[in-house]
C-alpha cells in the first residue's frame, strides 16, 4: 500500500525527550492539557508520521497531505481539552484526517459518495466479499501493489476512507463506524462495495495482461 516517509523538520520545533522518562499517552494527554509544551511535542512526534501517511493513502498528493496533517494537530492543539478520553487519541486523530479530507474532496467537487449502491442495504458480516490478498503478499509483489494503489485511487473518496480504516489500518467495524460517522450496518455495506470493486480491477487488470 502506498505510503510516504517524511523527511525534515518535526512539526513541532521542540526538544522531543521529557526527562528521559518513558510516559503513557494518558500522562502525555494531562500534561499536555495543564500546558506542557514537552508533552504536546511528545504527543505530536508520536503519532506524526501515522497521521501523514494515512493523509497521504486518502488524498494521494504530497502537498494536500502535509497540509492535513498540518490542520489535524493544530485541531488536536486547538480541541484537546475536550478531549473526552473515551477513545484512543489515535481514533479522534483518524476522525480529524477522514473529516478534512472528504471536506476537501467536497470543496474541489470529486466528491462520488453516490456512485456506488445503497449504505443501508443489509450485508451479513459472512457475505462480505473475501478479501484474501494479505499486506504481506502485497509487500512482497510490487506489481500488484502498484496495481492496487490505482485501483483504490478510483474509489469514491467516503469508500475510500472506509476500506483503508479497515483493511489496511486495521480498525474494527465499530471503530470505523465512530470514526466516519456511520452505522455499522453502513460500514459493512460500503467495506463490501469497496473490496468488490477493487477485486474486480484487480481481475481486469490482470486478465488483460497489463
Amino acid at each position: 500500500m502506498q505510503s510516504e516517509t517524511r523527511t525534515g523538520e518535526p512539526f513541532c520545533k521542540i526538544n522531543h525527550q521529557i526527562n528521559n522518562i518513558k510516559m503513557d499517552e494518558q500522562e502525555l494527554i494531562i500534561m499536555a492539557r495543564s500546558g506542557d509544551r514537552r508533552a504536546l511535542s511528545e504527543l505530536v512526534r508520536k503519532y506524526e508520521q501515522t497521521v501523514y501517511n494515512f493523509a497521504f493513502k486518502i488524498c494521494r498528493n504530497r502537498d494536500k497531505a502535509e497540509n492535513t496533517m498540518q490542520e489535524t494537530f493544530f485541531s488536536m492543539i486547538k480541541n484537546l481539552q475536550q478531549f473526552d478520553n473515551k477513545s484512543k487519541l489515535s481514533t479522534w486523530l483518524y476522525t480529524i484526517v477522514s473529516n478534512h479530507c472528504l471536506m476537501a474532496a467536497r470543496s474541489a467537487k470529486k466528491f462520488d459518495g453516490n456512485s456506488f449502491d445503497d449504505d443501508q442495504a443489509n450485508i451479513d458480516e459472512n457475505s462480505i466479499t473475501d478479501w484474501s490478498v494479505s499486506p504481506e503478499t502485497i509487500t512482497e509483489n510490487s506489481e500488484l501493489k502498484a496495481v492496487l494503489d490505482k485501483a483504490i485511487e478510483k474509489l469514491p473518496t467516503d469508500y475510500r476512507v472506509v476500506f483503508l480504516l479497515r483493511d489496511v489500518e486495521g480498525l474494527s467495524t465499530e471503530e470505523t463506524g465512530k470514526i466516519t460517522d456511520l452505522s455499522v450496518p453502513a460500514v459493512k455495506s460500503r467495506l463490501h462495495r469497496a473490496r468488490a470493486f477493487l477485486r474486480n480491477e484487480l481481475n481486469m487488470t490482470f486478465q488483460n495482461g497489463r
